[in-house]
């Protein structure tokens, strides 16, 4: 599909979404507020249409990525921090992307393997199967790595950090409930121990990233913030609490970028409707 007509039917798609949706439409809205609670009226609704419409752009782009040449990506991305993924790299230890579920990130990430560099993402294993096989054949496509969330998970991470490789942790949302206590937008809830964990058993720098949308015609720009602090201050368990609670407070600063591309339509504090089902 040529570009602007993708564009035109990503648009078209979001608005049918948020119609059809408005127990999504209500939770992007609670998220919203917690971003900024000042946050009411026409402002507040179309901040959530956008957050619809971010989504069916990146799933549309999704779709689109095989197909688009190395120099449309190139010509369409821009990047800031891009040293601090240099640096961690030639640590040698790899490096660990904590990034939210925000924005075009499919496409830093074909522009990242664009670079030859290699990257091992871990992602929820979605219903039905064939949804998460399409996606792990598209990102294996563009020159990832697909590890499904489970058991084997630490295995795979641990093997390609190993190998000085990109890890890429979606971490905004504590999917098993499982993770760390942290203060996340002025509300306790959890986020996964996972990047924490792993930075501390390998020595792998955690960089924060967020991917975001701009009104360019296949418009991206991305920041990678610089590594969180890593040094072993007392127990395993209190250093992992301590750098998980950093990384909350770097997916604030994220976040309030561009809060309308944030694709957070589950339940993801205690106090949230449908939290524990």
């Amino acid at each position: 599909m040529p570009g602007p007509m993708a564009s035109v039917t990503a648009a078209s798609l979001g608005f049918s979404a948020s119609l059809s949706s408005p127990s999504k439409r209500a939770m992007i809205e609670r998220h919203l507020k917690r971003v900024n609670p000042k946050i009411r009226g026409a402002s507040l609704r179309v901040a959530a249409q956008q957050a619809f419409d971010s989504y069916a752009r990146y799933y549309m782009e999704s779709f689109r990525l095989p197909t688009i040449s190395k120099k449309t990506v190139e010509r369409g991305f821009t990047i800031d921090g891009y040293e601090h993924v240099t640096d961690a790299l030639a640590q040698g230890h790899g490096c660990i992307f904590a990034l939210p579920h925000l924005g075009g990130w499919e496409w830093a990430g074909r522009w990242i393997t664009d670079q030859g560099m290699k990257m091992t993402v871990v992602v929820e294993a979605l219903e039905p199967k064939e949804l998460f096989d399409w996606f792990a054949d598209l990102r294996k496509e563009l020159g990832m790595t697909v590890v499904s969330t489970g058991p084997q998970a630490g295995t795979a991470v641990l093997k390609a950090l190993r190998a000085n490789e990109i890890v890429c942790l979606l971490c905004d949302r504590d999917i098993e409930r499982s993770g760390v206590d942290v203060d996340f937008f002025g509300e306790r809830t959890t986020l996964p121990a996972g990047p924490a964990m792993m930075g501390l058993r390998t020595g792998a720098p955690i960089l924060p990233v967020a991917a975001y949308f701009t009104p360019a015609y296949n418009g991206h720009h991305a920041i990678v913030r610089p590594p969180l602090p890593m040094q072993r201050m007392g127990k395993l368990r209190d250093d992992i609490g301590r750098v998980t609670q950093l990384l909350a407070y770097e997916l604030e600063f994220l976040i309030r970028r561009a809060p309308e591309q944030w694709h957070l339509f589950q339940p993801n504090w205690p106090s949230d409707p449908g939290y524990n089902d």
